[in-house]
């Protein structure tokens, strides 16, 4: 009997096993896919965002990223496979590092 149950035990294992360490989809936008990528000629330093273009965006962490730390009002945040560093309130770019495709 224990033999029996120990076999059912570890058919069950090898069966279950491969699940639990199966990844979750990934959202590729996170991992440098970029694949709404769209090309801004307008956005560069002083230009002003337009507010639902910034509000598209996805906050950064810079630190993970290893840009320079935001100024005071000021936030990283991908849009549309670029990061800009913007002031929050206004959209006034500061820096941008624009995808090179």
């Amino acid at each position: 009997m224990k033999r029996t149950v120990l076999t059912a035990l570890a058919v069950l294992m090898t069966v279950a096993a491969p699940a639990a360490y199966a990844q979750p989809d990934r959202d590729h936008r996170d991992h440098g896919d970029h694949a709404d990528y769209r090309h801004h000629d307008e956005w560069r330093k002083g230009y002003h965002m337009h507010r639902d273009d910034w509000s598209r965006g996805r906050p950064v962490d810079w630190r993970a990223r290893h840009f320079r730390a935001p100024p005071r009002g000021y936030e990283w945040r991908e849009v549309d496979g670029n990061y800009v560093l913007a002031a929050a309130a206004t959209g006034v770019i500061a820096s941008i590092i624009a995808n090179s495709r």
